[in-house]
Formats: C-alpha cells, sequence, structure tokens
C-alpha cells in the first residue's frame, strides 16, 4: 500500500486518461476491465459519455496542455446530435460533456453544445407535473417513460437550465430548473434524508405513486449512489436557483456521514449489509458533493474533512498502483460498481469516478473555483 500523495494522485489519473485518450478505440469510455484497464465504450454517449469529456477538460485544468482542451471540445461537439434524445439523462451528457468544459477552459463550441442540450431538455418538461420525466428512451433496464422519474435526473439538469437562462436571458428555463428539482426533493428524499432513486407519477397531476428502484436492493433500501446523486444535484440547485434546496441538500448529506463505513468507501446499497460489493464511484460522487457544501453552509466546516478524508481512501486503497508490484495500468479508481442487480460491471473502472476524484482532488488543491457547478 502506498502512502497518499495529493499531486501524485493527480498526475495518475491525467496519465490514465492520457492512455485512453491515445487509444484508437471508437466511442466513448464507459466502464473497464479491472485487470487490464480495456474499456468497454458506447457509440453515443449512453449516459456516461459527458463525463469522458469532464474529465478531458479537468486534465487540461491540472496540467495546462491545450490539446485536453481540444479533445474535450470534440466530445462536446459529437454529442450535439443527443440534444434531441427522449431522456433525462441529457442533464449528465451535456452538463458533464459540454456545460463544464465551456465553464472550465471558456470553449465556445462546448458552450453551442451545453445551450442545445439544455433547450432540448427544457423541450421535455411537464409542466402539469411539474418535472422532466425519464423518458422513452432513459438508460435504464426497464420502468421509464412520461409517468417516470429518478434522482439521477437531477446532478447536472439544473446547473445546466440555469446557466442556460443566465446565459440566454431566457428566464422559463430556470423556473423549469427550480420545479423540476422541488419535484425529485418531494419524490425522491424520504423523512430520515434517505433516499429512494426512483418514483413513479401520475402525468397530469404530478401526484406520486410510489417510490421504488432501478438499481439497489430493494424499493425501501438506498442505493448509494442515489444518495450521492441526491447531495451533488441539490448542492448545484442551492447554488443556482435557490436557498430552499440546501436544508434537503444537508439532510441527504448527513444521513450519507453517518452511514459511511470506516472505510469511506460506500457498499453498493447501504442495506447489503457489511460484506457487500463497495462502490467507489459513489463515494467519489459524495466528495465532490461535500466540497461543495462545505462552501455553501457556514455551520458544515466538517464536510470538507469528511471529502478530505474520502479521497484519501479512494487514493490509497483504490487508485492502481495500489502496490509496488500492481500490474495494472496506473490510475485506475478500482472497485466501481455500475449496476449490481444485472451483475454488469461490479467491480470495475468507471468513467464517472475517474471523473469526481479528480475533481475532487482538483477542488481539494484549488485547481477548481468554488463558483464551478
Amino acid at each position: 500500500m502506498r502512502t497518499y500523495d495529493h499531486d501524485e494522485a493527480v498526475r495518475l489519473l491525467v496519465e490514465r486518461t492520457d492512455a485512453t485518450l491515445a487509444s484508437d478505440q471508437p466511442g466513448y469510455p464507459h466502464y473497464a476491465d479491472p485487470a487490464d484497464g480495456t474499456w468497454r465504450r458506447t457509440p453515443d454517449g449512453f449516459w456516461t459519455g459527458g463525463f469522458w469529456g469532464s474529465l478531458l477538460a479537468l486534465a487540461a485544468v491540472a496540467t495546462g496542455e491545450e490539446r485536453y482542451a481540444a479533445a474535450a471540445d470534440q466530445v462536446a461537439i459529437g454529442l450535439t446530435g443527443r440534444a434531441e434524445s427522449d431522456t433525462a439523462f441529457r442533464g449528465f451528457l451535456f452538463h458533464y460533456g459540454a456545460l463544464l468544459p465551456h465553464l472550465l477552459t471558456g470553449s465556445g463550441a462546448a458552450a453551442e453544445s451545453a445551450l442545445a442540450g439544455a433547450r432540448g431538455l427544457a423541450s421535455a418538461f411537464n409542466g402539469d407535473a411539474g418535472l422532466i420525466p425519464l423518458g422513452s428512451q432513459a438508460e435504464e433496464a426497464g420502468d421509464v417513460g412520461a409517468g417516470a422519474a429518478n434522482i439521477d435526473a437531477v446532478p447536472g439538469t439544473v446547473a445546466l437550465l440555469c446557466w442556460a437562462a443566465e446565459r440566454t436571458g431566457e428566464t422559463g428555463l430556470a423556473e423549469i430548473a427550480r420545479r423540476h428539482a422541488a419535484r425529485h426533493v418531494e419524490y425522491c428524499v424520504r423523512d430520515d434524508g434517505s433516499v429512494a432513486q426512483s418514483a413513479a407519477f401520475d402525468e397530469r397531476t404530478g401526484e406520486l405513486k410510489c417510490r421504488y428502484t432501478h438499481k439497489g436492493l430493494s424499493d425501501g433500501s438506498t442505493w448509494a449512489r442515489a444518495q450521492a446523486w441526491a447531495m451533488l444535484g441539490f448542492a448545484q440547485a442551492a447554488h443556482w436557483s435557490g436557498p430552499e434546496f440546501l436544508d434537503p441538500a444537508l439532510r441527504v448529506a448527513d444521513r450519507w456521514i453517518e452511514w459511511l463505513p470506516d472505510c469511506r468507501v460506500a457498499p453498493w446499497d447501504f442495506a447489503a449489509g457489511v460484506d457487500a460489493p463497495r462502490d467507489t464511484s459513489a463515494s467519489a460522487i459524495a466528495a465532490v458533493a461535500l466540497l461543495r457544501l462545505a462552501d455553501q453552509s457556514t455551520d458544515r466546516p466538517h464536510y470538507r474533512d469528511h471529502a478530505a478524508a474520502t479521497v484519501r481512501r479512494l487514493v490509497v486503497d483504490h487508485l492502481t498502483p495500489v502496490t509496488e508490484d500492481d500490474p495494472r495500468p496506473a490510475g485506475i479508481l478500482t472497485a466501481g460498481c455500475f449496476d449490481q442487480r444485472r451483475g454488469e460491471a461490479t467491480a470495475h473502472e468507471l468513467i464517472w469516478g475517474d471523473h469526481f476524484l479528480l475533481e475532487s482532488l482538483l477542488r481539494l488543491r484549488g485547481d477548481v473555483a468554488t463558483s464551478i457547478p
């Protein structure tokens, strides 16, 4: 086991990004074999392709090298064709694949792609129900469409729409974002601060029919990534839409901290037991959320300490090379769990895990401003 070195961890993640960029495999990195680092890729970006663009933009920030920014631009441009896809997960695609690269590098092409994505999302808004539904093309195993909602559709979406409203003066986009976030507080946040991943609702009234899960252990359990997405999504909403979202963000964050084991890596579902497979990507998401909330809330300075401790454990225990004789490519964040229920990529490198670990490290180092959503 190596000792923790912040700058070395950044270097390793950039080295891994560089190796991925140098590959001649077509498509967008999705998840990688934990043994040799070979990526499984998607031709259209699935819901995860945007994180490749944001990872490249973060590499540009970390190194100052223009080639990473140029590669991020190409990702943003390539995603533009997905602007009209019938999926709420366009929030992930266009916030991380276009808006974040624009904010980090100043790219005009990425800004145009982000605007296209924002307008596509807004066109799917159900004004009667008060949210953007999952949509018929949402990348889930089932239970999608016009009467389905998912906490995964909050992070990225609210920030993207509010930024587009500021850039264009179209204030209706910001109101869509606010109502979308508020509905997901109502649908997904339980009284004890835990999060239900998914909900079914009446398309005409928005009335909640039931809570359930797409990827968790059971409808009443808490899938770890749902809790982490809620922390991040409501932190972004508090920044962009207003302080009404700070309380739910803090409640779900406090529940995360209460449940997190000493190893700092969440089980894939908090009800799965102490020996359950872990999900490093959920903990990396949560670390970014805690850093954002520490900046937004004057009475939660300990959030930064919790985030820093999580990042340390992710680097020391799970970022290759974990030992001196580790044969795997350098810079792989191991033990990410994509979909335990379907047995898909249950202990793998995940492209969003890499992104959020690098973002956490750069935020801790001060390279990414607190104003960046």
